[in-house]
């Protein structure tokens, strides 16, 4: 394994370089969006909290994002420390995340706009979020002469490798995109060990360059509350229910169908759990998922468990917690995750999880403790793994707990400290490069 840095607010204090104010750029999609629709999810989160805490930490951070809605204000204050600057980049409406490329230079031209209007040295920092705001963010922090810190949040080539039947690959402009923010950023943020090893296989990423900052949760809205059986009642659910729930974006990369084929395979198995069985689906279709919206619905009505799944449309973070906590188990068969912050958010409501062994999850999920970890997407396994939760009802409850207690690790006051840290050793390093620079000047001046 490379030498790459780990942070955590365990064995970093925090840094004294830290920045007084960030740069942060959002360009395809808005935290102000509701996660769980079109292109809001893990990463809109990621920012929201990362930036909130950042901010209750003594740095200030301005979002920029690309202007989706005429009557949306031009800055939006998000919290306090933090605002939200909208650029007007392209038409509001109808833009696709693939169309975005051609809209970058109206999209960096509103940042340097918001920058020239500012006094000298505004910004101490840039950090880029996705592989279309890290081209935005290479010209911005070379113009401010300041660090680019850039996170990747998924990658092309690792979504490529391990495609949804039927999925779409990630074209060859977004490969090069990625290779070339790669090399342009001063340090790379990776949610994992293994997203940091493959920056590092598949991009050639400087490993010193490269740090670990896992991702949070928010403790105090995600939590077991007040238990299952109020969140049950609260949400009309029987009681006595087996509950295995999907939340997140409807698209083929996410797998829900998985979560219905295996639960037609353990129908088959066990005809009895029929009456016990109650199938929430919990998001909106996004990405290649909305060439058609309506394969879902299809699918559990081909299944003849149409009478069990319930489509419900992305819900706001507090109603998301109660169908975490109403669940006997959160069913995440994803084909690529870079972390897996829904898994957490579930494990944090005290609710277990039954997750694909992908990417970020299996640093998100302890298997048999807090739940199972599946290898491959065969819905047979995911049918043998919920038959588990179905003849144990105190199943859920035990890994519940352990789940509970494992996602406490998890807080975002760990992940901003260890943001700032990368924060600090980017600026320390281009300090120390300017100074020899004109040390060098100096000697031969």
């Amino acid at each position: 394994m490379p030498n790459i840095s780990r942070l955590t607010a365990r064995h970093h204090r925090l840094p004294s370089a830290r920045p007084r104010r960030v740069a942060m750029l959002s360009v395809h999609t808005s935290p102000l969006h509701q996660p769980g629709t079109g292109d809001a999810g893990g990463m809109n989160v990621y920012i929201v909290e990362l930036a909130r805490q950042l901010a209750e930490l003594g740095t200030e951070v301005e979002i920029f994002t690309r202007a989706t809605a005429g009557a949306r204000e031009p800055v939006v204050e998000l919290a306090p420390g933090v605002l939200v600057r909208h650029v007007d980049a392209g038409p509001y409406e109808g833009l696709s995340k693939e169309e975005l490329p051609a809209q970058l230079c109206a999209f960096t031209h509103g940042v340097m706009q918001a920058w020239a209007e500012q006094r000298p040295g505004y910004y101490d920092l840039v950090h880029s979020h996705y592989w279309l705001s890290g081209h935005v963010g290479w010209l911005a922090a070379q113009r401010w002469g300041v660090p680019l810190v850039h996170a990747m949040h998924t990658m092309a080539k690792v979504k490529n490798a391990s495609l949804a039947t039927g999925d779409t690959p990630e074209p060859q402009a977004r490969i090069i995109g990625e290779t070339q923010v790669v090399e342009a950023a001063d340090r790379l943020i990776a949610n994992t060990d293994d997203e940091a090893a493959q920056l590092v296989r598949f991009y050639d990423a400087d490993p010193a360059r490269t740090a670990v900052v896992h991702p949070g949760v928010n403790l105090e809205r995600f939590s077991p509350g007040d238990g299952r059986a109020a969140a049950r009642a609260r949400l009309g659910l029987p009681q006595d229910a087996v509950i295995p729930l999907f939340a997140g974006r409807i698209q083929p990369l996410k797998a829900p169908d998985i979560l219905l084929y295996a639960v037609r395979e353990l129908l088959d198995r066990e005809p009895a759990l029929r009456g016990r069985l109650v199938v929430p689906v919990v998001g909106g279709p996004s990405g290649s998922g909305l060439a058609r919206p309506e394969r879902l619905h299809k699918l559990a009505a081909r299944l003849g468990i149409g009478d069990l799944v319930l489509f419900r449309p992305p819900v706001s973070q507090a109603a998301l917690a109660d169908w975490y906590r109403a669940a006997s188990v959160l069913v995440m068969p994803s084909y690529s995750e870079s972390f897996g912050l829904v898994a957490i958010e579930a494990q944090a409501s005290g609710t277990p999880v039954i997750a694909a062994a992908v990417g970020g999850l299996p640093v998100a999920v302890r298997h048999e403790e807090t739940g199972f970890l599946i290898d491959g997407h065969d819905p047979a396994d995911y049918a043998s793994a919920l038959r588990r939760f179905a003849e144990h009802p105190r199943l859920a409850d035990r890994m519940g707990e352990a789940a509970a207690r494992h996602a406490r690790r998890f807080g975002w006051d760990t992940a901003a400290a260890g943001t700032l840290g990368v924060y600090a050793d980017a600026i320390g390093e281009r300090r120390f490069r300017s100074g020899a620079a004109a040390g060098l000047r100096s000697a031969h001046g």
